[in-house]
């Protein structure tokens, strides 16, 4: 049992490697629990909750719910989260990216009841919990490191343009309309003639004090003044007879507990859109919960974090909520207030739900602008400029790729866009394996090592030999693309090629098929007049090539022996049979200090 050291006024929590205490992390916080971090959590949670009151109001009506939905997410799911997830300071709750996509793909669904939609929203959650736990089950959570960052990242830049569009409407004051995003710019430039002005000035301020406030006070709860001004100022002045639209009566109280009234199979496309919401509120939370952990000098563990999120999505679902996820901009607010445990999102639960008992009558000249402004200032953190500058200098194709990305959820809306990144991430994982640099390898001038001459044109090259180094596992998948540029390059040498050698010090492991390749490739050069040998072999691909016999074909295959061992003696012209060992009727052709191995 290992003790993690934390900086600053964070705690340090024991985190044991196995038994009920690592699924059950409260075991481990409140055991070390001091008293004088109770006043950073309490203070922490009621911010959180200032934060999170307007917030989630708005991505309530982003994802087409009730306002209040959005709250009630709020409620439970930071405080079902607290008792299995690992990390101190990630707040959960409904995030943009998810409420556009439940927003978007449940209307469809529901047909236009909004009885039916709430329940398709909640039976997402739910669906989305079990998912969780299968993941955590089978230890799955390592497959979401294989969705590429890249992609990623047109990702988010396209999810972020598509929500703004859906509240420009808003801002404006028009009606707005369209299913896909380039429909969407089209019926809005032809209603901005019946523009509320009124509206569009009232928003606008809005959006500056939410910009000023996220620059120059950053993690407090500006949202909550501007919700509170904008409150005051519908209220005691004529605005709200000038086309102000307002969010009206809240039902006072605590979310139901229910079940939702469907099952999986009433809803076609419930399973996919639980499964790309799952990606979603998974890698966003994980990576907000890393950034905060690495920031307070600890570790989360993310496979656990699945039991959390999953218990976080079944209380949303059965409390008449829908998908949630922790994001970065709360997470950051609750850090910034002085959270030292997760105990800072039951103070927010009980803030939250003190709210909904006696305070919900406040909000009912909420105007929709306001709300509007605050997704909008939201979602700009979603496009990440600079990363996408930086991509662009170190990799124009990886900057294709990420626009490839963009471009599919503007076309295809976020749920294909969510299953697109997925396949993309896939592809791209794929096509790399399958095709990894075989380099060709040259002499570095006044030593005895050998590296890439393609990105070392100074190195120096051996006459009549052709050495190369396969930088990726030799596996199935791969064979052939290495076969044929070892070929291509015979082909093309200045010189005729009379031996060729196979660096596999790059090479973690080689299969069957590799093997089969290398003796395929052995028998293929013995019939052209050239010869064949394999160095520097990891332990496992030396028995695996050993099993195939390729060890009394091309020769000795020791880990010691080198590149430089079989140029040095091929350059003396020591004989190569290839069916002799260095050992066999007295022939050698290394030193005797290399034939161990």
């Amino acid at each position: 049992m290992a003790k993690q050291q934390s900086s600053g006024a964070t705690p340090a929590i024991e985190i044991p490697a196995t038994g009920w205490r690592a699924i059950f992390p409260p075991a481990q916080w409140l055991a070390n629990y001091q008293w004088r971090w109770l006043s950073g959590d309490a203070v922490a949670g009621v911010t959180l909750a200032a934060y999170g009151i307007p917030v989630s109001l708005a991505y309530a009506t982003l994802a087409g719910l009730p306002p209040q939905y959005g709250i009630y997410c709020y409620l439970v799911g930071g405080l079902f989260y607290a008792l299995f997830g690992t990390s101190r300071q990630l707040a959960i709750g409904p995030t943009s990216a998810i409420s556009m996509l439940v927003g978007v793909t449940v209307a469809d669904m529901a047909g236009g009841d909004p009885a039916r939609f709430a329940s398709i929203a909640a039976l997402t959650a739910i669906l989305i919990a079990a998912m969780c736990v299968l993941a955590w089950i089978f230890r799955l959570s390592s497959l979401v490191n294989f969705i590429s960052e890249t992609i990623l990242l047109g990702f988010k830049a396209g999810a972020a343009l598509t929500i703004g569009l859906t509240q420009l409407p808003k801002l404006f004051g028009v009606k707005g309309g369209g299913e896909q995003f380039f429909e969407r710019v089209t019926v809005l430039v032809g209603q901005l003639p019946d523009t509320q002005m009124a509206v569009l000035i009232f928003g606008i301020g809005a959006l500056v004090l939410l910009l000023l406030g996220e620059k120059f006070l950053p993690g407090r709860p500006v949202a909550l003044f501007v919700v509170v001004l904008s409150i005051v100022l519908l209220t005691v002045t004529p605005l709200r007879e000038m086309g102000f639209k307002v969010v009206g009566a809240l039902p006072t109280g605590l979310p139901e507990f229910h079940f939702p009234a469907l099952r999986a199979r009433d809803v076609d496309g419930i399973i996919p859109l639980a499964f790309a919401c799952l990606l979603l509120s998974y890698v966003e939370s994980v990576s907000a919960a890393r950034a905060i952990a690495q920031k307070n000098g600890y570790e989360i563990d993310p496979r656990q974090e699945l039991l959390g999120l999953g218990a976080a999505n079944l209380a949303a679902g059965l409390f008449q909520g829908y998908p949630v996820a922790g994001g970065l901009s709360q997470s950051s607010v609750n850090d910034k207030a002085g959270a030292n445990t997760p105990l800072s999102l039951v103070f927010a639960s009980i803030a939250i739900g003190l709210c909904l008992l006696f305070l919900t009558g406040l909000l009912t000249n909420l105007p929709n602008v306001v709300l509007a402004a605050i997704v909008l200032v939201a979602v700009k953190g979603l496009v990440d400029i600079s990363e996408l500058r930086h991509v662009w200098r170190v990799s124009r194709y990886e900057f294709l790729v990420s626009m490839l990305a963009f471009g599919a959820v503007l076309q295809l809306g976020i749920l294909k866009g969510v299953i697109f990144a997925v396949l993309a991430s896939m592809l791209l994982l794929i096509r790399r394996a399958a095709h990894p640099h075989v380099a060709m390898l040259g002499r570095i001038p006044g030593t005895q090592l050998y590296s890439d001459v393609e990105r070392h044109p100074d190195n120096e090259t051996v006459p009549s030999v052709l050495m190369f180094r396969v930088e990726a596992s030799l596996l199935y998948f791969n064979t052939e693309h290495v076969r044929a540029t070892v070929w291509e390059k015979i082909r093309s040498s200045a010189s005729p090629v009379k031996l060729v050698i196979c660096d596999l010090s790059t090479s973690p492991a080689v299969d069957i098929a590799g093997a089969r390749m290398l003796a395929g490739l052995h028998a293929d050069l013995a019939k052209a007049g050239m010869l064949l040998r394999i160095v520097t072999a990891h332990a496992d691909a030396r028995d695996i090539l050993r099993a195939e016999g390729l060890e009394e074909r091309v020769g000795y295959l020791g880990r010691r022996m080198t590149v430089s061992d079989i140029v040095e003696a091929f350059l003396r012209g020591t004989d190569m049979a290839a069916d002799s060992l260095p050992e066999d009727n007295g022939r050698t052709t290394l030193p005797a200090a290399t034939r161990q191995g």
